[in-house]
């Protein structure tokens, strides 16, 4: 359950900080940092630094809150998530969401590295997710309900907006890029997925595969946020392409597609 009390005294920390709420919050993946550069920054804070706020483990996460205008827009953005194989439980992973949502964030944007099923996806590709299927083992909602927080049954016919779709695809268009669109199958990990489990996430409905996202975006939807996710396709779970993959290989093809990633965020914002 989460813990109303404790999600506003960490946004009352953080508007001792900021001058303007955010409008929108953004959640950056593995290797995904770059985003960061192109905020006009009024002020960072460590992750240490934020009261009851977990801190990010994992290599490719600054473990950072960067906050300022992108796109003329207000955002607050962190630089590296938490992730259930990390040992946190739910609602340690999706607090950042709740925080944001107190702090005035109407809308959440989401991206991550994930493993590519889809036959026609290649490495680079960037992914915008459309649906998701959850298969983690612990439900970020599970436990009483906080009416405060969202309804106890969320309606998820719509977990990916729309319209944030549509321009991010406009958005694309204009800037050359190929964008796919997608079901996301979120994992627990911290292992790569074995070939006949990739055939199966295939089997089932997945393009693509990781082990966050899901989750944020639920306890978005049960906050009433709009949400827009991209996968950056790091890996390949294509039947007869499932080779040896590392940490390092996935932060190395992440990095490669982070100015796109930035370009394409950059302007989706500037159209909302």
């Amino acid at each position: 359950m989460a813990d109303y009390n404790k999600i506003q005294d960490t946004a009352a920390f953080i508007k001792q900080y900021i001058s303007t709420p955010p409008s929108i919050g953004i959640i950056l993946g593995s290797g995904l940092g770059a985003l960061t550069e192109e905020v006009e920054k009024e002020m960072e804070l460590s992750y240490n630094d934020i009261p009851g706020f977990p801190v990010s483990t994992v290599e490719g996460h600054a473990g950072k809150m960067v906050f300022g205008k992108l796109g003329g827009k207000q955002v607050m953005l962190m630089a590296g998530r938490f992730h259930y194989y990390e040992g946190y439980n739910m609602q340690e992973v999706t607090f950042p969401v709740r925080v944001m949502k107190a702090l005035g964030a109407s809308t959440l944007i989401l991206s991550n590295a994930a493993g590519g099923m889809n036959p026609s996806f290649k490495v680079g590709d960037i992914m915008v997710i459309d649906d998701h299927i959850n298969l983690f083992p612990e439900h970020p909602l599970r436990g009483k309900n906080d009416d405060r927080l969202g309804t106890r049954f969320p309606d998820m016919s719509e977990p990916y907006d729309h319209k944030l779709i549509e321009l991010a695809m406009q958005a694309g268009k204009e800037q050359y890029l190929d964008l796919k669109k997608g079901t996301y199958i979120g994992l627990s990990g911290p292992t790569f997925e074995t070939p006949a489990e990739y055939k199966w996430l295939h089997i089932i409905g997945g393009d693509a595969v990781g082990m966050s996202t899901v989750p944020e975006a639920i306890v978005a939807k049960h906050g009433n946020m709009r949400v827009f996710a991209l996968s950056v396709i790091t890996d390949l779970g294509v039947i007869g392409q499932v080779h040896k993959v590392s940490h390092a290989e996935v932060l190395a093809a992440a990095a490669a597609a982070e100015p796109k990633v930035a370009g394409l965020v950059n302007a989706l914002v500037a159209k909302m």
